[in-house]
C-alpha cells in the first residue's frame, strides 16, 4: 500500500457500512471539513477506477469541484473559475438529482463561487470573506442492482 492509499484509507475508515462506496462519502466528509485536496484524492480512487462507467463525468465534475477550492485556498483564482466551469460542465450532464444528491445544488454552488470570484474582478478571493461552502451528502440508499 502506498503512502497516498494508506491516507486515503485513515481518511474513509469512517465512510464504511453505510451502503455507498467509502470513497463517495469520504468525498463529502472532507469537502465539508475544507480539506478539498484530500476530498479530490478520495475521490480520484473511485473516479479512476470507474473510467468507463455511467459515472465518470460525475465524479470527475466533484473534483474538479474540490480542484477549484484548492485554488482558492491558494488564492489562484483564474484556475479556480477554469475548475468551477469544468465541474459546471460535467455535472450539467447528469439529472437533477443523481447517486443521492441535488446535482442542482452542486450547480448553485458552482455559480455562486465562480460569480463572486468575477464580481471582484479576479481580485478579490471570496474563500476568507464567506462561509465555507457545505455539500450535502447523500441522503438516500445507493440504486440497487439489477438481479
Amino acid at each position: 500500500m502506498s503512502n497516498k492509499s494508506g491516507k486515503i484509507a485513515g481518511l474513509i475508515q469512517n465512510c464504511t457500512g453505510r451502503g455507498w462506496d467509502p470513497h463517495y462519502l469520504g468525498y463529502f466528509e472532507c469537502f465539508n471539513r475544507g480539506l478539498y485536496f484530500e476530498a479530490h484524492d478520495v475521490l480520484e480512487e473511485l473516479w479512476l477506477a470507474d473510467r468507463t462507467g455511467p459515472n465518470y463525468s460525475f465524479y470527475k465534475g466533484l473534483i474538479q469541484l474540490a480542484g477549484a477550492f484548492v485554488h482558492l485556498q491558494k488564492n489562484r483564482l483564474k484556475p479556480a473559475v477554469a475548475l468551477f466551469d469544468l465541474a459546471k460542465t460535467n455535472l450539467g450532464k447528469y439529472p437533477v438529482h443523481h447517486e443521492g444528491i441535488e446535482v442542482s445544488a452542486l450547480l448553485g454552488l458552482i455559480a455562486d463561487w465562480r460569480d463572486a470570484i468575477l464580481a471582484g474582478n479576479y481580485q478579490l478571493n471570496p474563500l476568507p470573506m464567506r462561509p465555507s461552502p457545505h455539500l450535502e451528502p447523500p441522503i438516500d440508499s445507493p440504486p440497487k442492482s439489477p438481479g
